[in-house]
Formats: structure tokens, C-alpha cells, sequence
């Protein structure tokens, strides 16, 4: 019986990790996507102070990913949301609805007590398929 390996997502498009971690792991046709938060991969800077721009910027890392792991937003099976301000979550919300055009996968939404770059407002982790 031969053992399922996983395999490292990288390229240099990602946004640097913050910590020892991959910004994503593939195991056949999984593919689990590390909490993305509003970092500019091109300028290593945050994309904007408010919670509209970060959550843009955040599902064009998460997009970026993806797209390199073989997948693509709309093959997401769930995300996990963290706010530093439930008080934005309809904005975030808006934004999300926008991005993910109709898909609506499984979905946890929290308040956390702060994120680990200065500024950040959102973070979104994502469990995801690829199509081969």
C-alpha cells in the first residue's frame, strides 16, 4: 500500500509567511490554505488601514494560492474568517459575498483578540479542491 505524500504550495507571487509555516499544503486533491491576511506581496506592506481593502487584498493572496495549488476560489469547500472587529462584519461580509460570486462554502466567522501584523483587520483561512 503506498502512503499519500503531501505536497508544499510555494512560489514567490505568495506573501512571506510570518512564522515556520507554508502558505499552503496539497494532499491529492486537498488543498488547505494558511490564514492570508491584507499583505501587498509586491510591496510586503498592508494593502490599506480599513477592512474593505484588507479583504479585497486577502482574496487575492488566497486567489494566488489557489490558482498555484491547482484550484481556485470558487472550489473552496470552507473558510474560516477572523475580525479584529465583529463590528465590521458587514462590511467584510459585502466583500466576501462580492468575491465569491454565488459559491457559498461552509464558514466560520470569529472575533479574535488581535492578528499578528500591526494593522491587520481580517485574516481568512480556506479549505479547498483541485480539479486536474
Amino acid at each position: 500500500m503506498s502512503e499519500a505524500k503531501h505536497e508544499l504550495v510555494t512560489s514567490s507571487a505568495f506573501p512571506t509567511p510570518l512564522g515556520p509555516y507554508s502558505a499552503a499544503i496539497a494532499l491529492g486533491e486537498l488543498v488547505i490554505v494558511s490564514g492570508q491576511g491584507a499583505e501587498d506581496p509586491a510591496t510586503g506592506e498592508l494593502s490599506g488601514p480599513d477592512i474593505e481593502s484588507q479583504t479585497e487584498q486577502v482574496f487575492k493572496n488566497l486567489e494566488t494560492i489557489l490558482k498555484a495549488a491547482g484550484s481556485d476560489l470558487q472550489h473552496i469547500l470552507r473558510c474560516g474568517v477572523f475580525l479584529v472587529d465583529m463590528s465590521e462584519f458587514k462590511k467584510m461580509n459585502a466583500i466576501y459575498e462580492r468575491v465569491m460570486a454565488g459559491h457559498r462554502p461552509a464558514r466560520t466567522t470569529v472575533q479574535v483578540a488581535g492578528l499578528p501584523a500591526e494593522g491587520l483587520r481580517v485574516e481568512i483561512d480556506a479549505i479547498a479542491y483541485r480539479v486536474k
